[in-house]
């Protein structure tokens, strides 16, 4: 057991005694005694446990364990100078009261900061440790079904982890259907209370399900009943919600909802064995488990449970009614209702303006087919036109009416009407959406690449054409804590779509002949690869765009294509091996490759030794893949700007002396490496990217030290080492950076200080340095930064940085709120 954690237990009792005694005798201490009182108070039981669990904490947690105990033997010798004190002696008594304030904080910051940061390292490494152990499972259940596929993403434990999954998933579901609530009123709350009589009002009834066609609000709704106080509580917060889709990993699902019911914790080491939802299980609590977007019959059936204190809400557009015990359909809205709605969407107003024409409004509305997701689109696509554009608009509405008796079909004509009213180069923008797969967000990175690449645009006109499709609700971008600027990175951001919308997108891109479609697009995850394209290899295919979903692919699962084209390939698949396709070494043509894995573990990558025949490739993604195997091939990407590894597992390869990044990479610009947890420290040679101008090394919970010759990169404008939380000291060779304008070290929570030179840095526009809860000094130099703007830090640093302002008189301090925020866990 650590010497640290015995006396820290030790000397915090005997604080807890003095501040006792402060707190009855001492007036001008008395606040800060009795707050501090209550600190030490919820530590002893934390600092007991420590003692007891028996865990040997690695290094440098037993470092700021000592330090804690030196703060409380100071807080100790603090406490007995303020019981000698002499009461009349005002002057001291209020030093003193402010040294109890400052120990206090110091104290307090210890626990809500680098305790906070560690709890966020033990999740990851928890769901690390817990994905192996699923893969042995996995792997086990393999031999005894060959077609297994492979799981898509981490298995979710019970608790409070399952509680923020499900809170962040409801919260993106709700922004994909828009925000309806606000302006149906009557509508969904009548809905709202039906579906909680259901779930909550009959004790027979286990499996209910909300129906409707596709945007009509069914989403929304189900995430409003899991919102509400009386369901929340009825069902003690235990509500998993999961969102099925067309093409389901049904093992995965079943293994979510055995986890959640069960409150099987992913960390044990007990092997469990294949479970059938069917067969009785003892759950222990009322639970509520949400099916949102089933498809299918079968699907449903091998995830629906039939236990006491079980509930399941299914949420489908098809009819499924012999599997259910009672459905709610929702209901189109009401004529009111839909004005309201399509107003607010149109003029910014719930009723009609008195200078708009109402019948035309009215008539508009009426051809929307009184859909919350068609009045809000087509409301968009129609604000502050003229009225004969509405006249038209209402013409190519009504036109729709013949062309099939789908009233879904007929909603994709009529929605097709808010696509053609954008300007071509954002229309084909929108047409590219449908190329990423269903229910799953889209790094907006990825899309800016490919956008760029494709339509000859430089990356602000790309986020530009973003932000047009989330003005009109044809795209949304997911919330990020950190405000959006010019120096933040795009891999750092996600868009999501409606299905509908994304149905959209491939309704209008299938019009043409298969081979001569711009996009050629798998619409769902499948085994194998289309027939229609096999049956059509005779002929090159002219896609600019070629996006195609599997699950795991071997050598001899290809066949030979021709793709002349194209520019853009991306590989979406969900497996633990992949071979890549050989027809890539033909694509003479190709810009951006991007590979996606979906699974729950990096998968093995065969057939990479292509690339040295993609002489035009200039950005490449690489998402949750074993990159060990690309040491054996012979890669130069001579026109390559911009790689990223996100979720990898590194294997030690960068480490290795064959690893020459500037000869593999000769006019590389950008590097990211995000989540890569096994990353130590980076290649020395590194540092030999000249052309190298931003450098992202986030989320690596292993990194340990950054190369000491990071000064050579001299045209490096943008450096982002944050959330590492054992990176222990800058390199000096920081301050040589003389083009770095964006310096980004928040959550590294074992910097004690900056570099001493860093006032070198001529062209530093921003730091941000939150969370660096060991930084409690700045170098004199840092009042040499002329060009600094701004610094994003914490309250005892942000009065040494206003300081600064006398000699920096346009820097702006920001001491952002605490935010510990548990989005990561969704992916």
């Amino acid at each position: 057991m650590a010497r640290a954690e015995f006396f820290a237990g030790r000397i915090a009792n005997e604080l807890l005694d003095q501040l006792r005694t402060i707190s009855r005798q001492a007036f001008f201490c008395k606040s800060s005694a009795d707050q501090l009182k209550e600190t030490i108070d919820g530590l002893l039981p934390i600092i007991q446990e420590i003692k007891c669990s028996g865990l040997e904490l690695p290094c440098f947690r037993q470092a700021q364990l000592d330090g804690l105990s030196k703060t409380l033997r100071d807080g100790l010798d603090l406490c007995k100078e303020v019981l000698k004190a002499n009461r009349w002696n005002a002057y001291k008594n209020v030093q003193l009261a402010r040294k109890m304030d400052k120990l206090e904080k110091k104290i307090s910051g210890f626990f809500i900061g680098i305790i906070q940061a560690h709890v966020l390292a033990d999740v990851h490494r928890t769901s690390y440790q817990g994905t192996e152990r699923f893969d042995r499972l996995e792997r086990s259940t393999r031999r005894i079904e060959q077609q297994l596929e492979s799981m898509e993403t981490g298995v979710a434990a019970g608790g409070w982890v399952e509680h923020a999954m499900i809170k962040v998933e409801m919260e993106e579901k709700r922004g994909e259907e828009g925000n309806f609530g606000n302006f149906i009123g009557v509508g969904i709350a009548l809905g709202k209370n039906k579906v909680k009589e259901m779930i909550i009002g009959r004790e027979d009834w286990n499996v209910v399900g909300i129906l409707g066609i596709g945007g009509s609000g069914k989403t929304t709704l189900a995430a409003e009943v899991c919102r509400d106080s009386e369901v929340t509580s009825y069902f003690n917060n235990r509500i998993l919600f999961l969102t099925v889709s067309k093409s389901p990993n049904v093992e995965l699902l079943k293994t979510k909802v055995r986890s959640f019911l069960s409150g099987c914790d992913v960390e044990s080491n007990v092997l469990v064995p294949p479970w059938n939802l069917q067969v009785p299980w003892n759950v222990g609590s009322r639970s509520l488990v949400v099916l949102d977007d089933v498809w299918s019959l079968a699907v449903l059936q091998q995830l629906t449970c039939r236990l006491p204190g079980c509930k399941t809400l299914v949420v489908s557009r098809t009819k499924l009614s012999m599997a259910l015990d009672a459905v709610y359909e929702v209901e189109l809205l009401r004529e009111d209702e839909s004005i309201s709605l399509f107003c607010h969407a149109a003029f910014g107003q719930k009723t009609i303006p008195p200078t708009a024409n109402e019948n035309l409004v009215k008539e508009t509305v009426k051809e929307c087919g009184r859909l919350p997701l068609a009045l809000k689109v087509i409301g968009e696509s129609l604000r502050d036109r003229p009225e004969k554009y509405w006249a038209s608009a209402q013409k190519r509405l009504s036109r729709g009416q013949p062309i099939c008796q789908s009233h879904e079909t007929n909603l994709l004509y009529r929605m097709a009407t808010s696509v053609e009213d954008l300007s071509e180069k954002v229309k084909e923008c929108f047409l590219d959406l449908g190329s990423f797969p269903e229910d799953k967000k889209i790094p907006m990175e990825v899309l800016i690449n490919a956008w760029v690449e494709i339509h000859d645009i430089d990356e602000k006109d790309a986020f530009a054409i973003i932000m047009e499709l989330c003005d009109r609700n044809l795209l949304s971008l997911v919330k990020d804590s950190r405000a959006i600027d010019m120096y933040s990175a795009y891999y750092e951001m996600y868009v999501i779509q409606h299905d509908v919308l994304r149905d959209l997108a491939l309704y209008l891109n299938d019009r043409d002949k298969i081979n001569d479609r711009k996009r050629l697009l798998m619409p769902r995850r499948d085994t194998e690869l289309p027939k229609e394209w096999e049956w059509n290899v005779n002929m090159p295919f002219n896609a600019w765009i070629v996006s195609i979903h599997t699950g795991e692919m071997r050598k001899m699962d290809w066949f030979s294509m021709e793709f002349p084209k194209t520019e853009v390939l991306l590989l979406n698949f969900s497996s633990k091996e992949y071979f890549l396709p050989s027809f890539i070494r033909s694509m003479k043509k190709l810009r951006a490759l991007i590979l996606m894995n979906h699974s729950s573990s990096p998968a093995t990558l065969g057939g990479f030794g292509f690339s040295s025949n993609l002489a035009s490739l200039r950005s490449l993604w690489l998402e949750r893949l074993s990159i060990s195997q690309l040491a054996e091939a012979t890669i130069c990407l001579r026109n390559l700007r911009k790689i990223s590894f996100v979720l990898c597992k590194i294997n030690g390869l960068l480490d290795q002396p064959m690893i020459d990044l500037p000869k593999m990479f000769p006019h590389l610009s950008e590097l990211t490496i995000d989540h890569c947890h096994d990353l130590i420290k980076l290649p020395p040679s590194v540092c030999r990217l000249q052309s190298l101008r931003s450098l992202n090394i986030t989320n690596c919970h292993s990194l340990h030290e950054l190369p000491a010759d990071i000064g050579k990169l001299k045209s490096l404008q943008f450096m982002r080492p944050y959330a590492s939380p054992v990176l222990g000291t800058l390199p000096t060779g920081i301050s040589e950076l003389v083009c770095l304008k964006y310096l980004n070290i928040s959550q590294c929570v074992s910097l004690t200080c900056l570099p001493q030179g860093i006032g070198n840095l001529a062209m530093l526009e921003k730091i941000d340095m939150s969370e660096c809860l060991r930084i409690w000094d700045l170098p004199k130099s840092a009042a040499s930064l002329k060009a600094l703007r701004q610094v994003i830090c914490d309250d005892d640093v942000a009065l040494l940085w206003k300081d600064m302002k006398k000699t920096i008189p346009k820097l702006h301090v920001e001491v952002p709120e605490k935010n510990f925020s548990m989005d990561w866990l969704y992916e």
